[in-house]
This record gives structure tokens, C-alpha cells and sequence, in this order.
């Protein structure tokens, strides 16, 4: 089957704090995933799908549904975990890796998956049909307009996307399965934010908006209608630039365990979240999460002040927010404690 060519993640004019935001996530997934606040139009749903393509494949065991890992057991399906304790061989291909959009009408069967309790009453057997969740792991899963998702639905993707791990229960039954995603959701303020309990558990948040400079939106223009004429050779065009990129994900990724942050920049992180007034610790642990990350984008094992200055913005901003009427902080107020921490030290 012929897949429908993709705009190239590379070719994205403008909302470089989104994309980086997505970067971010892909090379450490820990960081908790990402949501976009913008005005429709913004280029939201393309710059997500675009990120697939860069992404490297990903090493499966063949027919699992649950994408299982050959070698990692944490991301390991049970019954994979049961063939490589008896030394069974473990057919392994390379995929791409997956993105699963959640549709707002999806009910919790949908996304978790379903126990067939007649199978399990009548014949002992524990057949289970996975859900949206296991076809996400070690994937992305997209949801557009995750405001006007139920609560109920988004606090099952969170959990599963900190814990990494899904459990279906019916009737005395349960079924669990590894289930790490990058959770990515996608909104527009107009039509409400989440509730400040739920967007905290979002690592970054991004706030786009309308491109207003005339020239930009031009370029914009033109590099979509390019691609609309002759999208194969629109692709080719910026396929070194892709490769490049991928090169640069993997590299990152295996350069992440290696990087280091210094005590003093971890202080100061601190003190930023404890003057802000923010609650918990997810804060401190997301920017330092995030700072890491970034040093290992830029092929680096330690962790410098610009690292921070890139993400304390997304790590932080959306954390402000304690009532749910209250307006989100454009970030002045981080910037303005961020520089006066800088000059004290």
C-alpha cells in the first residue's frame, strides 16, 4: 500500500520551541511528553505527523502486538518475557516507529483494550484485545484537541504514560502490558486549557502562535505549494536534511546516559521553581530532565547554562497556573527570575 507523502519535518518554517519540544521527548522519553497550545492553522498536526519520518526504526519482536523489545525487558510483552526465559528464539524486525492518534469519541475499552470474559469464563483463557495503548508503545501517541477530552480518558493516559505500564481488570481479571509513549497533545486556548492538576503532568508546554511577520508567511506559502506541486521531488530536495537529523536523534539517544549536570546549575533550577512557587517537584525534575537532553542534542555530555535557558520556558510555564480560571503566564515571570538568579551567581 502506497503511503500519502509526508510535508518533511525539516522544511517546518517558524515554531521552533514545538519542534524542539518534540525533539526533546523523542531522544529522552522520561521527560513526559508535550502539549501544544495554539491557534488553529498553526501547523500543530503537520509538524507532529512530520516527526515520524525522522525517527529511526525501531527493533520489534516479530508478531508481537505489543512491539516488545528483543532485549530490553522492561519493554518486554509477558509472554516475551516468558519465551526469553526458556532460551526460545526471538524472530526480530525493524519497524517504524509508531503514532497513534486517540479520536476524542474513544471510550476506555478503546484505549486500553478489552477482555473477552466469555473466553476467559468458558475456557480459561485469558484473551485479551489490545487497545490503543499497546499499539503506542515505544511509539507516539497524538491527541488533537486533548481539552475537550473527557478527564477520566486523559488521567488514564497520563498514568500509563508516567508508569509505562497499562493494567486492564474485568471481573477479577487482569491483564498488564508495557505500554512507554511519547504522549503528545495538541489544543487551542479559545476552546478551554486543562485543568492545572492535569497539565502539570505534561513534561513541556508550548504556546504558537499565528506567524505575523509577512515575509515568514510567504515562505510558508511557498514551501507548502512546492510540495503540493511535486511532493516526491519536494522530498528529495530535503532528504539530507532528514537523514542528518535522524543522525543527530541517535547520537543523541545514546549520548543521554552520559550527560552530566553540575550541582550549582541543579541549585539554581531549584530556586527558580521554589521562587515561582511551584508545586511539588516535577518541575525541577522535568527542566534538569530536559536541560540533559538538550546537551545531548547538541552532542555534548555536559550540561551548560544555554541548555536550561532553552527549556526552563516549556518545563515551567505551564506549572504557574493553580487556578483554573486564571489566565496561562506568557513567561515573563520566568525570564525575569531566571535572569536574576543568573546574576547572582
Amino acid at each position: 500500500m502506497q503511503t500519502k507523502p509526508v510535508f518533511p519535518f525539516t522544511a517546518i518554517v517558524g515554531q521552533e520551541e514545538m519542534k524542539l519540544a518534540l525533539l526533546l521527548n523523542v531522544v529522552d522519553p522520561k521527560i513526559g511528553g508535550v502539549m501544544i497550545m495554539g491557534d488553529r492553522g498553526t501547523g500543530k498536526t503537520t509538524t507532529i505527523r512530520a516527526l515520524v519520518d525522522i525517527l529511526p526504526s525501531i527493533p520489534v519482536v516479530k508478531d508481537d502486538v505489543f512491539n516488545s523489545h528483543p532485549s530490553d525487558p522492561e519493554l518486554m510483552s509477558y509472554d516475551v518475557q516468558q519465551k526469553l526465559a526458556n532460551h526460545e528464539h526471538l524472530p526480530i524486525v525493524y519497524k517504524k516507529v509508531p503514532m497513534v492518534d486517540l479520536p476524542l469519541g474513544a471510550t476506555e475499552d478503546r484505549l486500553c483494550g478489552t477482555i473477552d470474559m466469555e473466553k476467559a469464563l468458558v475456557e480459561g483463557i485469558k484473551c485479551f484485545e489490545p487497545g490503543l495503548l499497546a499499539k503506542a508503545h515505544r511509539g507516539l501517541l497524538y491527541v488533537d484537541e486533548v481539552n475537550l477530552l473527557d478527564d477520566h480518558l486523559v488521567d488514564i493516559l497520563l498514568d500509563a504514560a508516567a508508569s509505562g505500564w497499562n493494567t486492564v481488570e474485568r471481573e477479577g481479571i487482569s491483564i498488564r502490558h508495557p505500554a512507554r509513549f511519547v504522549l503528545i497533545g495538541s489544543g487551542n486556548p479559545e476552546e478551554g486549557e486543562l485543568r492545572p492538576q492535569l497539565l502539570d503532568r505534561f513534561g513541556l508546554h508550548t504556546a504558537i502562535t499565528t506567524v505575523k511577520d509577512a515575509k515568514l508567511r510567504v515562505k510558508i506559502v511557498e514551501e507548502r505549494s512546492c510540495f503540493d506541486r511535486d511532493p516526491e521531488a519536494y522530498l528529495q530536495r530535503w532528504q539530507e536534511a532528514q537523514t542528518q537529523l535522524t543522525n543527530q536523534i541517535v547520537q543523541a539517544q545514546q549520548l543521554l546516559p552520559n550527560v552530566t549536570i553540575a550541582e550549582e546549575l541543579q541549585i539554581q533550577i531549584s530556586q527558580i521553581c521554589a521562587e515561582l512557587d511551584i508545586d511539588g517537584l516535577r518541575g525541577d525534575i522535568v527542566t534538569n530532565r530536559a536541560a540533559c537532553a538538550h546537551a545531548a542534542l547538541r552532542a555534548s555530555t555536559v550540561v551548560e547554562m544555554e541548555d536550561i535557558e532553552k527549556v526552563i520556558m516549556m518545563s515551567l510555564r505551564h506549572r504557574l497556573r493553580k487556578d483554573p480560571l486564571s489566565t496561562m503566564d506568557s513567561g515573563e515571570r520566568i525570564q525575569q527570575i531566571w535572569g536574576a538568579v543568573r546574576h547572582s551567581t
